[in-house]
């Protein structure tokens, strides 16, 4: 969907994830909260998501994972007034719990080359082997059930008010996440096409 907008896509999770293959000191930060299945610290995440605005500048984005919190939210509206860009959409994909967590759980990675696979919907062709560089595959700590359960916690807490954040300034729209990839990027084209 990213390209046939033109998008970048931002995605915390992997912008936090190589800080944390780097081992910088806000990586390894960022590293201890991940591990327990907790959010990472806000000044920590928005520092980091504003510089990859900046680099992207006006081409347009898809941030994913961010913002988090209220803070983090006002945070973005600094930083992308600071930038001259504007914040078009902010789509809500709803999804139980339940799925969630099968979801999540069943993601794999190579450590070596940084490939993701999933147990479902993209399996490597030899089971805990990376298709590209033949790597040990690894089931990462933040995609424990147990850690995926604590984030839906956490989010229920922290990140859920944003819905009626956004939805007061008339940016929210909601997308049934459930079924394949390729639906929930029709439906989501479907708003951006309008």
């Amino acid at each position: 969907m990213c390209e046939k907008y033109d998008l970048a896509h931002v995605s915390t999770g992997d912008i936090l994830r190589e800080a944390v293959a780097r081992e910088t000191k806000v990586g390894l930060e960022a590293k201890s909260f991940m591990d327990r299945g907790e959010l990472v610290p806000d000044q920590v995440v928005i520092a980091i998501v504003k510089d990859k605005l900046a680099e992207i500048g006006e081409r347009g984005f898809v941030l994913d994972g961010f913002p988090r919190t209220l803070a983090q939210a006002e945070a973005l509206d600094v930083a992308l007034e600071d930038l001259a860009l504007p914040l078009e959409h902010v789509f809500s994909l709803e999804v139980s719990d339940e799925e969630l967590v099968r979801r999540l759980s069943g993601r794999r990675v190579c450590p070596d080359c940084g490939e993701p696979y999933h147990l479902v919907s993209k399996p490597s062709t030899v089971e805990g082997k990376c298709d590209k560089c033949g790597g040990q595959l690894v089931h990462r700590a933040d995609d424990q059930p147990d850690a995926i359960r604590n984030r839906l916690k956490v989010y229920s807490e922290q990140t859920s008010p944003l819905l009626g954040y956004y939805r007061t300034k008339g940016l929210l729209i909601g997308i049934d996440a459930v079924g394949g990839i390729q639906d929930i990027l029709a439906r989501i084209s479907g708003v951006l096409d309008r």
